[in-house]
């Protein structure tokens, strides 16, 4: 017995995003220098101060939306990194934090 799908399945096309991540990968498993932006999955675990950064902010209620281009606490950070690592200076109108490389491009 074989199984068939409706026509509106039928129509439904892969996902670009995981085109291009198999192709992402398959460039990087041939020795090539590749840096992915399709699909947001990190190849290493999320750090331990990470972690409990963000259990402690759950907790104190920080479970909704923020600003699309970062809350003012976090781009103060990068500007205080920056000034500190690397002795640069920025202002807050000069930092974006999106959630992802795709969002920040387009």
């Amino acid at each position: 017995m074989s199984i068939k799908t409706s026509n509106r399945i039928q129509r439904v096309k892969p996902s670009p995003t995981l085109a291009v991540t198999a192709l992402a990968n398959q460039l990087r498993a041939e020795g090539r220098d590749v840096i992915g932006l399709a699909a947001g999955e990190p190849d290493f675990d999320t750090p331990d101060h990470i972690k409990q950064a963000a259990i402690k902010a759950i907790n104190n209620g920080m479970t909704k939306y923020t600003a699309v281009d970062g809350t003012a606490g976090l781009k103060q950070a990068i500007i205080n990194k920056f000034k500190r690592d690397n002795g640069l200076d920025y202002s807050a109108d000069q930092v974006l934090v999106s959630v992802g490389g795709k969002q920040a491009i387009y």
